[in-house]
């Protein structure tokens, strides 16, 4: 499972509302782009490039998720080697050719790993300690509790982070398909923030 907020920010002004930064690119794998929004552009109009190439070819082989994975480490480490690097952070959500779930991380300078839990920007500090924590405690979650906590962890993020929207898609990848949901809003609330202590 994979989630992102809608929010395009236009250096520090709160611009785009709507922007969807969760790529499905087959039936196996969903991308999410942090970062340069042109760039992530660019990177998913090379995928699905890929993604046609594969279905002119016919032979029903297509890309799995650790496949895409490795090929954007490659685009992005030669960018970064050109020393014109695409400013973006990917996490890529699927599964591989075998059905094992499969999670990938990959920077702007073509830093790459996998791993059971992941998370982009701000969402490494605050986010990722949650997501660690449940799947600890829960390492069989379902995938209605796994869309509960991306849920939570994006609502905290909201109240956290100043350069977030409380307006989010969730991406889930099951042994069969792969689909983005329309953007959701999760509930907050605020009257928390009327009585703060501990700053006097």
């Amino acid at each position: 499972m994979i989630a992102a907020d809608t929010l395009g920010s236009y250096g520090s002004l709160a611009r785009f509302r709507d922007v969807e930064r969760l790529l499905k690119v087959n039936e196996s794998t969903i991308i999410g782009g942090f970062g340069d929004f042109a760039d992530f552009q660019y990177l998913s109009k090379l995928l699905e490039q890929q993604s046609i190439d594969d279905r002119v070819v016919g032979d029903g082989v297509y890309r799995d998720a650790s496949s895409i994975h490795n090929w954007l480490r490659c685009v992005l480490y030669n960018r970064r080697s050109k020393m014109n690097p695409l400013w973006n952070t990917i996490v890529v959500a699927g599964r591989t050719f075998n059905g094992e779930p499969y999670l990938g991380y990959v920077d702007k300078i073509g830093v790459a790993f996998q791993d059971k839990t992941v998370a982009t920007g701000y969402g490494s500090y605050i986010a990722l300690p949650m997501m660690r924590k449940e799947l600890e405690n829960n390492p069989d979650m379902t995938v209605a509790e796994a869309r509960l906590l991306m849920v939570r962890c994006l609502r905290v993020l909201f109240y956290r982070d100043c350069r977030s929207l409380n307006r989010f898609q969730i991406g889930t990848v099951t042994a069969t398909e792969s689909s983005v949901s329309e953007p959701l809003s999760a509930d907050t609330d605020w009257t928390i923030g009327a009585n703060p202590s501990g700053y006097e």
